[in-house]
């Protein structure tokens, strides 16, 4: 029998269109397993996959090359792993987050990142680019029906 949550693997154009792609089909992931699209898990992947391939578009972009999403639930650690990789492996993400200014029109996204998630990162990936992950915690699970 397969396993029905397995991870999910695409690769999306490196446009603004595929950035918006790339967050409708987590959605659709999390809700084949199990994750209602209004539940708090869903709107949190939804954002973070926005925002890391948003920042895949705009500063990950090498021309002819795609990004590529990975979901993966872990119902034992009660996360889902969000990994986002571009070609780009020269423009990584800061190790410590700046502020931004209030009136700014950028910066707040990794900020945003950083609060939802258990815990988020980059690595280099070869032969080129990087993968920039999230762990987002799953809703606390519903309380048995009794009997």
């Amino acid at each position: 029998m397969e396993d029905e949550r397995r991870p999910l693997v695409v690769q999306f154009a490196c446009t603004p269109r595929g950035a918006r792609l790339a967050r409708r089909l987590a959605v659709r992931q999390l809700e084949e397993w199990g994750c209602p699209p209004a539940s708090d898990a869903s709107c949190a992947v939804a954002l973070v996959v926005a925002e890391l391939a948003a920042n895949a578009v705009r500063h990950g972009r090498v021309p002819g090359r795609d990004f590529g999403l990975r979901l993966a639930l872990d119902t034992a650690a009660g996360l889902v792993r969000v990994e986002v990789a571009d070609a780009a492996g020269t423009r990584r993400p800061p190790a410590t987050l700046p502020g931004s200014a209030p009136e700014g029109e950028s910066g707040r996204g990794l900020l945003l990142v950083d609060a939802l998630a258990a815990r988020w990162g980059s690595a280099p990936r070869h032969p080129v680019g990087k993968t920039v992950w999230a762990e987002i915690p799953l809703d606390p699970p519903a309380p048995a029906a009794p009997g």
